[in-house]
């Protein structure tokens, strides 16, 4: 396996890590741990995936980081 790969398991990790604590009642769709876990998880997918040059998940990791990272920024701003 080589950086990318790597790079995009750990971040899909993470996502799934954010997806099974919600299911499981252990982390709220707003808590800042789900939310944290989706920023980095997503970025490090678009990441991935830049270095792979796969527009598709590009598109798709940066707009779940991007929604995340404002979600989380006006969480704080309250």
């Amino acid at each position: 396996m080589n950086v990318e790969d790597w790079i995009g398991f750990a971040g899909v990790f993470q996502i799934l890590l954010a997806y099974v604590l919600n299911l499981t009642g252990n982390a709220s769709n707003q808590s800042t741990l789900f939310l944290l876990l989706n920023f980095i998880g997503a970025s490090m997918a678009c990441l991935a995936s830049v270095l792979l040059n796969y527009l598709p998940f590009i598109i798709l990791e940066g707009i779940w980081a991007l929604v995340s990272l404002v979600t989380l920024l006006k969480q704080r701003l309250r």
